[in-house]
């Protein structure tokens, strides 16, 4: 096991368990490219390196089963999974938040969305903090003008709001806690950049290790970016880590990228046989 990969898995296991979270990120991130069904075999070889029970990982599913998260084809014996509707709709929009660039134009205006039943308000309020919606009271939500509405707030009273006088600067700095992202992003550089330097060191790494490393990549980078309004630099700290972090994850991912891809040709089948490969799409994550 490399040896920065090895410090990572130690900081996981010293975490709450997320088994859930990153059997998500392994469909969003790999299997979604590749068809988007997996045998739950493929599941348990990649957990046996996270030294996660079987057991886990099948009470995981069973639960994003029943979340609506994922949907469970048997055959014979051998159980298949994919994202269910729901499941895919959410990670569509999460999968253009993590991998392509931040918008670059900025019109000065903000979309703000008034929900006033609170019934609506818990229905919506993940998928409008994963779009990038902040939110400084309760049924206001806020984000730069162009991000794209989730089915979920669709009945949404919706304004227009400039953000260049101080009371608009002020809604901001309250819709978003961007001092706890800050220090997030910080921590994920933290983590990952010994992984950074053996790459680059073109220290050898196993297909089964780039294969964790890139999902365990993409899953902090993941808890971190969603969280991330990805608003205009004119509106940030001049400090602000969002693009150090971003530049990180990409080299890393493209780093990782081929040895990965060949672990899922050994390991990764669907009901059909070997999973297909993946379209351009993948290696166009990261891209500028």
């Amino acid at each position: 096991m490399a040896h920065p990969l090895a410090r990572i898995i130690e900081q996981l296991k010293r975490e709450p368990s997320r088994t859930g979270s990153i059997v998500i990120t392994v469909f969003g991130d790999a299997i979604v490219p590749r068809g988007g069904s997996v045998w739950l075999g493929t599941l348990l070889e990649f957990f046996k390196a996270l030294d996660i029970d079987s057991g886990v990982v099948r009470t995981a599913m069973s639960r994003l089963a029943a979340d609506a998260w994922l949907e469970r084809n048997k055959v014979g014996r051998n159980s298949f999974y994919r994202l269910a509707k729901s499941g895919r709709l959410t990670f569509d929009a999460a999968t253009k938040h993590i991998y392509d660039p931040p918008p670059s134009g900025w019109t000065g205006r903000f979309e703000l969305l008034l929900i006033g039943n609170s019934v609506d308000r818990d229905a919506s309020r993940e998928a409008l903090k994963n779009a990038g919606f902040g939110s400084p009271l309760p049924g206001v939500w806020i984000a730069p003008s162009g991000v794209p509405i989730p089915e979920e707030a669709a009945t949404a009273i919706r304004l227009e709001v400039s953000a260049e006088d101080e009371s608009g600067r002020r809604l901001l700095s309250e819709s978003w806690p961007l001092h706890r992202t800050a220090d997030a992003y910080l921590k994920f550089m933290k983590t990952f950049e010994p992984l950074r330097g053996w790459i680059a060191r073109r220290e050898p790494l196993a297909d089964a290790d780039a294969f964790t490393a890139r999902i365990l990549l993409i899953h902090y980078y993941r808890r971190v970016v969603l969280r991330d309004p990805l608003l205009p630099t004119a509106l940030l700290p001049a400090d602000w880590p969002g693009q150090a972090a971003r530049g990180l994850c990409g080299e890393i991912y493209r780093g990782l990228l081929t040895a990965s891809e060949q672990w899922l040709d050994r390991y990764g089948s669907n009901e059909a046989g070997p999973l297909p490969k993946a379209g351009r799409e993948l290696a166009r994550r990261f891209g500028d």
